[in-house]
């Protein structure tokens, strides 16, 4: 066990106990200027434990692995919720966090159709800020472009093997600085759509669960090895409805200025997402509706992008369906409504805009 002092607060840091060494990374090391979306080692993370029905041994640690039983439920039954959300270093040097109750909330809500125990709301944010305060010095500086992600998750774990919910469970975050998910960041790339479901509509496509990017993989996989950024999915009834865009959520701006978004069971409800929809009305002044996207009716849209956490606003250059190719504003260039959408959104999250209330919370490091 180590003691740090942040801000003077005294957190306590459970060392690695295994007999390994602690291969984490030096931030000196890092180009942050270069970065990829991979993991990192970073010093510490976040951990709670599940026993005995309550949340304990809450902390601060320096182990990256998790010590599990063979008989876990998240190793057979994908008994397993996670989240994604962003760190961001001002030009004054503060570090933000943006939107993270909502990312709280929302994993409340993929614990609950996991059957799993709710980490609280409140808890949860203060892990989020005890993690990004003890990594500190790899929240890449203003004017990177580049963030710090966190992934906090929760898995069911200790030894069963009958198909009913664990009673153990281990909730912990992990953090690395990141670049764009998408090659190029801000330019339109192209995409195709799959002929492979993500979700059912009455299954778990609105939960941040493991078992919807497991049945991403192989279609995903066919859309980079054909040139693709990744997939579109369609719905699952009729295959005429855009749904998701790969592990980001679809958008396009019609002719007559609406922010359109799909609307469905099986879509993940993105915090980004809901973002923008509230800045294109707001700040923007468009109209917005989350409703039907048909695969058949591109031509109502002068502009089309994917937008998620990782993704933050990616453009969508053109959609390749079957034998036909549609083309948004351009395969190269940025639409002018994307871009405003853009440097609003980021502009909010690394705090060079004014933010609606509620949407930043300072971590103190």
């Amino acid at each position: 066990m180590i003691k740090i002092s942040l801000q003077n607060e005294l957190f306590l840091i459970k060392t690695n106990n295994q007999g390994a060494s602690n291969m984490s990374i030096n931030a000196k090391d890092i180009d942050f200027n270069n970065l990829g979306f991979n993991y990192m080692d970073l010093p510490y993370r976040f951990r709670a434990y599940y026993r005995d029905g309550q949340w304990q041994d809450e902390g601060l640690t320096d182990d990256p692995n998790i010590h599990i039983s063979e008989g876990s439920t998240i190793l057979h039954y994908g008994q397993g919720a996670f989240e994604g959300l962003k760190a961001y270093r001002t030009q004054s040097g503060e570090i933000n966090l943006f939107r993270p109750d909502q990312n709280a909330i929302r994993m409340t809500h993929s614990c609950d159709r996991l059957l799993m125990p709710e980490y609280p709301v409140d808890k949860f944010v203060d892990a989020v800020k005890q993690t990004v305060a003890a990594n500190k010095d790899f929240v890449p500086p203003y004017g990177t472009g580049a963030t710090l992600y966190l992934r906090p998750y929760i898995v069911g774990v200790g030894g069963n093997i009958g198909v009913h919910p664990a009673q153990e469970y281990i909730f912990s975050i992990f953090a690395m600085p990141v670049g764009n998910y998408f090659k190029g960041g801000l330019t339109p790339t192209a995409f195709i759509t799959s002929e492979y479901d993500r979700a059912a509509h009455k299954g778990t496509g609105a939960n941040k669960v493991g078992g919807n990017y497991a049945a991403s993989l192989f279609p995903g996989d066919y859309a980079h090895q054909n040139g693709y950024s990744d997939c579109i999915y369609l719905d699952p009834i009729s295959h005429r409805k855009v749904e998701e865009v790969g592990s980001a959520n679809f958008f396009g701006i019609t002719k007559d200025n609406v922010f359109l978004t799909p609307k469905s069971p099986s879509i993940l409800p993105s915090v980004t997402k809901y973002s923008l929809l509230y800045l294109a009305k707001e700040k923007l002044g468009l109209g917005t509706k989350e409703g039907d996207v048909f695969i058949d009716q591109f031509d109502e849209f002068t502009e089309a992008g994917a937008c998620g956490t990782a993704a933050v606003i990616s453009p969508i250059g053109s959609i390749t369906h079957g034998d036909d190719k549609h083309v948004f504003y351009s395969e190269t260039e940025v639409g002018p409504v994307t871009r405003k959408l853009y440097d609003t959104l980021t502009g909010i999250q690394f705090g060079e805009l004014d933010a609606p209330e509620g949407w930043i919370q300072k971590v103190e490091a």
